[in-house]
């Protein structure tokens, strides 16, 4: 092959997607911390279907074009550190492609540079031994290799950028102690060398078909424009001798996400469930009575509803426009309910396992009338991706205050003012962050041995300030010996936020040990979040 054209990159698209989607949980299970929320595997399988999709519906002849419209599905779609970085890889390889209908050897191998190039410039602070470096060594050394065998095939070319993606991956450890004492490569290095292995499979033939489908449509959706609204059709599906073919789940699911989106299919023996959203309806209903019979069947346009809704808020009761709209992620009723007391005008479902998308925090600007928006993600894993929101509206005010915990985020709601200037309003905010601290009460998924602390599976952990401190069988002894070490003489204020799974006398026998021990203002939250038993702010 001299060149890459259109149509076979889209196959190493699909390759590389259907790659990374079958082996997403091996990549959670390389998660450092051996607590429930391995979940870079689903952010980076996540994301990248989005823009997989984004590129399969794409009709452009030229690969540059093409990887354009790959690139916004990525950032639309992009979740968690690990897809962000992901997103901005794609980001720059299409920007090195700029003007390529048809891509030589070389392109591929400048794209790529590119690509780890625009990568880095996204993370303020660069870590060695991530995504990052199997990304800049392995672009960086086919790179050079391409430039000494000008004859370089494309095959070729691919087969030097796994092998040397590879041996960065396998040297991550090596750059950041944390892995090497766990034991494990980085999640997101080993991510993306899914995706370039599935790549170069394609380049020889090989097709990798989707093993586990649970990576809906629906989650990772494409936005079309503001006309593409289209119609919402559901139907039962009786299977049985009146279809013209055997019923294949997998089959069903991949046509209706080429005619498509938002797909939800159930099956419960003979009967099968769909509900999506497409342009064509008619295609869709010719499409699945190949498998049987409809049992009920209703089609609606989405559009007509839209204009209804759009027509009653704007022209009946037009929103005035604010000076300040805040914005922030949690999980669980009763934190949403606490946060929407403190200023807050969106709360977005999500949390530790469940890192919203860059199109998530756009869908929720859409419905907001502010001079101003504040972001507050309240979680590590969601600060780039608020981030993103910025490079996309640039013509709106949007700052992020990048509270890493849900504690961090309640006091820089509470120290935000409205009647004050947006200036000092983000120097308090952001200040409070600097003092607060967070504890974190959870369960071990796996054995592990954590910087020099003894973990088996189930223990109960106490994490303050993102280390873990304590390590158990006895749910209350951990959760006193993390408020220990995170209390001090000075603090005034303990927050203890209460999980769904905790029990009731659990929770009075430690309100009572923290009167009792500390002189500290105690403040009570029943979040109703599932992941963690206790979250304790200190300040």
């Amino acid at each position: 092959m001299e060149n890459l054209n259109v149509n076979t990159f889209k196959l190493m698209l699909q390759n590389g997607t259907n790659n990374l989607n079958n082996n997403k949980e091996h990549i959670n299970a390389l998660n450092v911390f051996p607590v429930p929320d391995g979940d870079t595997g689903t952010n980076m399988s996540l994301t990248f279907s989005n823009g997989n999709k984004a590129a399969q519906l794409d009709n452009k002849q030229s690969i540059y074009e093409l990887s354009k419209g790959l690139s916004k599905g990525l950032l639309m779609g992009a979740r968690g550190n690990s897809g962000v970085i992901l997103s901005q890889i794609f980001r720059g390889f299409s920007q090195g492609l700029e003007g390529v209908d048809e891509a030589t050897t070389l392109d591929l191998a400048n794209a790529f540079l590119r690509g780890s190039e625009v990568a880095y410039k996204a993370v303020m602070k660069p870590v060695e031994g991530t995504i990052l470096t199997v990304i800049r060594l392995g672009a960086n050394n086919a790179h050079a290799y391409t430039l000494e065998h000008p004859e370089l095939s494309i095959v070729e070319y691919f087969e030097k950028l796994v092998e040397e993606s590879n041996i960065a991956l396998e040297g991550t450890p090596e750059l950041l102690p944390v892995l090497k004492e766990v034991g494990v490569v980085d999640s997101g290095g080993a991510g993306l060398v899914l995706i370039l292995e599935g790549f170069l499979k394609a380049l020889k033939g090989e097709t990798i078909d989707v093993q586990d489908e649970d990576v809906n449509i629906d989650q990772a959706h494409i936005s079309g424009g503001e006309d593409e609204y289209g119609y919402c059709t559901e139907f039962i599906l009786r299977l049985g001798s009146d279809g013209n073919i055997t019923f294949n789940e997998a089959t069903m699911k991949q046509a209706l996400g080429k005619l498509g989106n938002s797909i939800v299919l159930v099956q419960d023996e003979d009967l099968v469930k769909v509900h999506v959203h497409t342009l064509t309806p008619g295609v869709v209903l010719n499409m699945a009575q190949q498998y049987g019979e409809f049992v009920t069947l209703k089609i609606e346009n989405m559009q007509e509803q839209h204009d209804t809704i759009y027509t009653h808020n704007h022209d009946d009761a037009p929103v005035e426009k604010k000076k300040y709209a805040l914005i922030t992620v949690t999980a669980g009723e009763g934190l949403k309910s606490y946060f929407e007391t403190l200023h807050i005008d969106k709360v977005i479902s999500g949390g530790q396992t469940m890192n919203p998308s860059t199109e998530d925090f756009l869908e929720a600007i859409k419905d907001l009338n502010a001079e101003h928006i504040i972001i507050l993600p309240n979680n590590s894993n969601i600060i780039l991706a608020a981030e993103q929101v910025k490079s996309i509206l640039e013509d709106q005010s949007i700052s992020v205050v990048p509270s890493k915990s849900v504690v961090q985020g309640i006091s820089a709601a509470i120290n935000f003012n409205p009647e004050d200037t947006l200036e000092n309003n983000l120097e308090n905010m952001n200040a409070v962050l600097e003092y607060v601290k967070t504890g974190e009460v959870t369960y071990a998924i796996k054995d592990t041995q954590f910087e020099g602390l003894e973990i088996h599976e189930g223990d109960f952990m106490g994490i303050a300030n993102g280390k873990i401190v304590s390590s158990e069988t006895d749910l209350l002894n951990v959760t006193k010996a993390l408020i220990k070490s995170l209390v001090t003489e000075d603090d005034e204020l303990i927050t203890l936020i209460v999980g769904e799974d905790s029990k009731a006398e659990d929770q009075a026998e430690l309100e009572a040990y923290i009167e009792e021990n500390y002189d500290c203002e105690l403040e009570v939250i029943d979040s109703k979040q599932p992941i963690y038993y206790y979250v304790i702010g200190v300040e």
